[in-house]
């Protein structure tokens, strides 16, 4: 693997983005993503993740993170485990997961195929984190991650869409505590 895309310097910014096996659109039900933004509160709370700034699609992530204590790796590892856990056992309690034997299937199948893991996958294995060069970029990427849902047709404006940081910067309160660059 490129050394561009490993977390490197821990006092670093990085912009990561991580999807589900397959691209399944899991992230439709919205019980789905508070797993996700319980995981990273529990993060900020409990393991020094520093979030910059945020984007939950129906398949993937998006990600400015940072951290002043614990490596990023560990951080962001721990946290895919987690709600991969979590989430598995949500999709088979889900009273009205219709998907649920296919989801399940797709994500056994792709953990049997990964020599990795045993018997379940849930999140691809990269996260390709990009380290965050200057503050032209971190803008960059931060545009990039608040204009997904608007080029996925979900909203008109990035402030619209609630499970988004650009809430935040549009004077809206978002779901999840931000850090700010100066």
């Amino acid at each position: 693997m490129s050394r561009k895309y490993k977390f490197g310097d821990n006092d670093k910014l990085y912009f990561i983005s991580f999807a589900t096996v397959n691209w399944i659109d899991l992230f439709i039900r919205n019980e789905y993503k508070e797993i996700m933004l319980e995981s990273w509160r529990f993060c900020q709370r409990e393991k020094d993740l520093e979030i910059y700034g945020w984007c939950i699609m129906t398949s993937h992530v998006h990600m400015i993170v940072g951290s002043k204590g614990r490596a990023l790796n560990k951080i962001i590892g721990e946290m895919k485990s987690f709600t991969s856990r979590n989430l598995r056992k949500e999709i088979g309690q889900h009273p009205g997961e219709s998907r649920r034997e296919w989801m399940l299937w797709m994500m056994k199948r792709a953990g049997i195929e990964n020599g990795n893991n045993n018997d379940w996958q849930l999140w691809q294995q990269h996260n390709k984190p990009l380290e965050i060069l200057n503050a032209e970029m971190f803008y960059q990427k931060l545009e990039y991650i608040h204009m997904n849902p608007v080029e996925a047709g979900f909203v008109e404006k990035p402030e619209d869409y609630v499970y988004s940081s650009a809430r935040d910067f549009y004077g809206r309160k978002g779901l999840v505590e931000l850090f700010y660059i100066i």
